[in-house]
């Protein structure tokens, strides 16, 4: 399954609240840029989990990856490269880029899987309909 390749970016700022006594952002905090990233992409490509939400489905993170390259500090503008990657399987998959907004210093990458449940929270086998017409959509399949 190749198609096309949906990425999006979110510009951040490092706020004071974010780093830790040494003036080095947290690790815990790359969560909520992951966060940012996911944000940022379901505004691009109207991917709305409100509406998976509607039609009574969840998709929880339920693993996730990160590997720190170098620090970003108090202050420091960053972005975020947020990728999908397309998976046969009924889950999302995200690959996350974390760079120096002003040198495009490579700093963090990573990766989610999320999953779809039901009502009742049991795990769903096969795609939704409304996710492999969204993809459809996009070109990420024919």
């Amino acid at each position: 399954m190749s198609g096309a390749i949906l990425t999006a970016r979110a510009d951040i700022r490092v706020r004071f609240s974010e780093v830790d006594m040494m003036g080095v952002v947290w690790h815990g905090h790359y969560v909520r840029y992951f966060e940012d990233g996911r944000e940022a992409f379901a505004k691009k490509y109207d991917f709305n989990y409100l509406d998976a939400m509607n039609e009574g489905l969840s998709t929880p993170v339920v693993k996730m990856d990160l590997s720190y390259k170098k620090p970003l500090r108090y202050n420091e503008p960053a972005y975020i490269e947020t990728i999908f990657k397309d998976s046969e399987a009924a889950k999302i998959q995200y690959e996350y880029r974390i760079y120096r907004q002003d040198t495009d210093e490579l700093l963090t990458t990573g990766n989610t899987m999320q999953v779809f449940l039901d009502r009742r929270g049991e795990l769903i086998l096969s795609s939704p309909q409304s996710f492999m017409e969204w993809k459809r959509k996009w070109g990420v399949i024919d």
